[in-house]
């Protein structure tokens, strides 16, 4: 039985990412298990790892469920991050992004 899952992103440079990601989720990480690895847990059982791996870096997608996507849009304007949405996208609306190298990261909600 499956009790929880972490999405990942690798990054080339982990103090950008982690600028960009603590912005976009508007907080810092909640952990640093291992020297190039950061984590944010918003909940029990789930989660975002931010892995520093120049080589595989921009290859990653992570899809996040956001409860206010008009207001995750405004934080992602106010922190100087590019964004295309929020607009329709698989019968909800989506909030599409890129971080610093390139990996998706698409916000999703009502």
């Amino acid at each position: 039985m499956i009790v929880g899952i972490l999405a990942h992103s690798t990054v080339s440079d982990l103090r950008v990412a982690e600028r960009w990601y603590s912005d976009l989720i508007g907080r810092a990480p909640d952990a640093r298990p291992m020297d190039g690895l950061i984590e944010w847990h918003p909940g029990e059982g789930f989660g975002l790892q931010v892995w520093s791996e120049p080589d595989r870096a921009g290859g990653s997608t992570v899809v996040i469920e956001e409860t206010d996507l008009d207001a995750a849009a405004a934080r992602a304007t106010e922190h100087g991050i590019r964004r295309d949405g929020p607009g329709p996208g698989g019968g909800r609306r989506i909030l599409q992004l890129a971080d610093p190298d390139g990996n998706r990261v698409v916000l999703v909600g009502d």
